[in-house]
């Protein structure tokens, strides 16, 4: 009796019902199993040649971060949606915080001037900015859908002796908040980090409805801040702006700066329609710098070919798409928004990763969703994809497969 009056007590706060959308769950799981498969077949004679002949370091770590980020995701799942409002704040001031101490812990060796890792010796090494685009789009979400009907009405507030529009003080609050954490990673030398950031808080800002001259304001900025960047790169911090110029010019540093860019352009070039076969690759043999890492999709190209690239963009398409269906199908402002700001992080994040492989965009290290190695990344993005599949418990869509 009474552990039966202990679930009674749980389970309507804490605990979701219903089933969730198998047709999103199928499409993770897809990409996360072909992510694993090539992260093994690109990885595997770097780790010969740097761990001892352990050809399975990568992979072996891998498997084991994705195996807790599906306990993570499909544990995210099982909690109510609405549980995720209450921690929006604290996780935005948590992520602040950390954001702080990374710029003062000393980097380790060979990585002086990035501050981008925390470390917990024997237990965990972590980038706080992963956990910022988790907090950002958690507290975008449920302060726009709090004050969604003030920001899209000609309510007025007073604030001391002035007296403006509720959605001018909501927009300034929220662009100091996004600048804020924009600045912070920024001084981590982790332009790549910042932007996913700063694109991802205006995507929020616009789903929030805020006036349209506002975009056109700073895609205009946007606009001056590229060109400002592409004829004066020495306004980048240092590290970046050889990058800008190896982009510009392609014969520049083709030993140094151009050399995993070039070899990338090789490997996609090296795969024709139909690819080299899975775990051919040269271009991995010590060509494409780290392929585990942010260039695997140069070893996709080059082992399974333009059909195969091909297909694996449809999965991300068709995953952002089925997230945005279900955020279409909630009733509820927070939890719609939600899933929209992770839906266009995933599609956002991999269209970046896929322009700079290809040479479209200059190298700023950004990392291919469930492909590239990566434990934080990879946990948060399994946790984050739970959230999503919590959400659709509760949307109006058909949960049977496809």
């Amino acid at each position: 009796m009474a552990a039966e009056n202990t679930k009674r007590r749980i389970d309507p706060k804490l605990l979701s019902h219903g089933g969730m959308d198998l047709t999103f769950l199928t499409l993770v799981l897809m990409l996360l199993t072909i992510g694993l498969i090539m992260m093994f077949s690109a990885s595997y004679t770097y780790c010969y040649y740097n761990n001892n002949g352990d050809s399975l370091y990568y992979f072996k770590r891998q498997f084991f971060f994705a195996v807790v980020g599906l306990a993570a995701m499909f544990g995210a799942s099982k909690f109510h949606y609405r549980a995720y409002r209450f921690m929006a704040r604290p996780l935005m001031y948590a992520s602040l915080v950390l954001l702080v101490v990374v710029l003062v812990v000393p980097p380790p060796a060979g990585y002086e001037g990035f501050h981008r890792w925390l470390y917990i010796p024997g237990v965990v090494t972590f980038q706080p900015s992963e956990i910022a685009k988790l907090a950002i789009v958690i507290f975008l979400a449920k302060d726009i859908g709090d004050h969604y009907s003030e920001i899209n009405s000609d309510k007025k507030m007073t604030l001391g002796n002035r007296t403006l529009y509720a959605r001018t003080f909501y927009l300034l609050r929220y662009i100091i908040i996004l600048g804020l954490f924009s600045v912070l990673v920024l001084l981590e030398n982790h332009v790549s980090g910042t932007i996913l950031i700063f694109m991802l808080g205006i995507m929020m800002l616009w789903l929030a409805g805020f006036d349209s001259k506002w975009f056109i304001v700073a895609g205009v900025a946007v606009v001056a801040v590229a060109i400002l960047v592409i004829l004066k790169p020495s306004i980048l911090p240092a590290h970046a702006q050889p990058r800008i110029t190896a982009w510009l010019n392609k014969d520049y540093d083709p030993q140094g700066v151009r050399w995993q860019t070039n070899n990338a352009l090789y490997a996609i070039g090296s795969g024709g329609w139909f690819g080299v076969g899975l775990g051919n690759s040269k271009q991995k043999q010590l060509y494409v710098s780290e392929p585990m890492n942010d260039f695997i999709f140069s070893i996709v190209c080059e082992e399974l070919g333009i059909i195969g690239a091909a297909i694996i963009i449809l999965l991300f398409v068709l995953l952002v798409w089925r997230g945005f269906y279900i955020a279409s199908k909630t009733d509820d402002k927070f939890a719609s928004l939600l899933v929209l700001g992770l839906s266009f992080q995933i599609g956002l994040q991999a269209a970046l990763n896929i322009a700079v492989v290809t040479d479209v965009l200059p190298n700023t290290g950004i990392s291919l969703p469930f492909f590239s190695y990566g434990g934080t990344s990879l946990m948060m993005l399994l946790g984050e994809m739970g959230l999503i599949l919590g959400v659709s418990r509760y949307a109006r869509v058909k949960k049977n497969l496809f």
